[in-house]
């Protein structure tokens, strides 16, 4: 008796039905069909009543389908126990800036699959947060975008992508529109960070301007984000990209955000030790965990 036999028999136990049991479990209605028939030769007994109109449990699989289902059910306790027994004390994760509400929604998410254990945030610039990851000061990183160079113990695993929105004076006759071009930016100052902090946002921009067709004008380099803001909210009128997560949270009267319509996004990663096990949970909490920019009006 196999487990898949048992996980077949009680979908179609439940739906009364081959092939909606089939689509509950993913498989080939006749892969069902099939596993249900070697559970009836193995245990010598017709679990269902078949018809071209109906199928129903017989006496005997009304019987067993309690029995069956508290076989799987100890099977998922088992499974839930081996987790927690995987799941690290502490898990020390090296963060990104502009992750917004995703990182508190990611944290919640975690910690309810994994509630006894603590997290630990660290946010140093990309090349420590590897350096650490890599000689086991953390036990996995978000990572944005390709990594020149990065070493060969460690592997990237996608989870989405972050959105950059557009961001100029509210003032601006460009803010009226819902999104804009980006070749309508190319008279104006471009704000960014110097690239050696970030070379994959840097080559993002620099490479989509260069495909609107302009090269932009480069402004003071980008300080802080609070600064950079304020700066393009109250002086000369200049640009930049914002997460889009980020912009979500502020209140920047003088700032407007706008998608571009061609969209701007940068891949992030969980980046972990070739040697490690899969944080599974930390990852399905991050791919559960996806905000569009337009939930901003939902």
């Amino acid at each position: 008796m196999e487990l898949r036999q048992l996980r077949c028999f009680v979908a179609v136990a439940e739906e009364l039905h081959f092939g909606r049991a089939a689509e509950k479990l993913l498989l080939g209605q006749p892969a069902v069909s099939q596993q249900v028939r070697r559970l009836e030769r193995e245990l010598k007994v017709e679990l269902f009543d078949r018809s071209p109109r109906y199928v129903r449990l017989t006496p005997a699989g009304e019987h067993f389908l309690p029995a069956a289902r508290d076989v799987l059910a100890a099977e998922d306790a088992a499974r839930a126990l081996a987790a927690d027994l995987a799941a690290p004390a502490v898990l020390r994760l090296g963060t990104v800036t502009g992750l917004g509400e995703r990182l508190d929604l990611i944290l919640d998410t975690y910690q309810r699959r994994a509630p006894g254990v603590r997290v630990e945030l660290h946010s140093t610039p990309v090349r420590e947060r590897l350096a650490r990851l890599a000689d086991g000061r953390l036990d996995a990183a978000f990572v944005r975008g390709a990594i020149a160079g990065s070493s060969a113990d460690l592997r990237f695993l996608p989870v989405w992508q972050d959105e950059l929105v557009l961001a100029l004076p509210a003032r601006h006759a460009l803010a009226d529109q819902p999104e804009i071009e980006l070749a309508e930016l190319a008279a104006l100052p471009l704000r960014l960070t110097e690239r050696r902090n970030h070379p994959a946002l840097v080559d993002l921009v620099m490479d989509a301007c260069a495909q609107a067709g302009f090269r932009p004008i480069l402004g003071p380099a980008h300080s802080t984000l609070q600064d950079t803001l304020a700066s393009i909210g109250t002086g000369t009128p200049m640009w930049t990209v914002v997460y889009a997560a980020n912009a979500r949270m502020m209140n920047a009267r003088r700032i407007a955000f706008r998608p571009c319509r061609t969209p701007l996004a940068l891949p992030t990663s969980i980046a972990v030790r070739r040697s490690a096990p899969l944080p599974r949970l930390l990852l399905e909490a991050c791919r559960q965990t996806t905000p569009t920019w337009d939930d901003q009006d939902s």
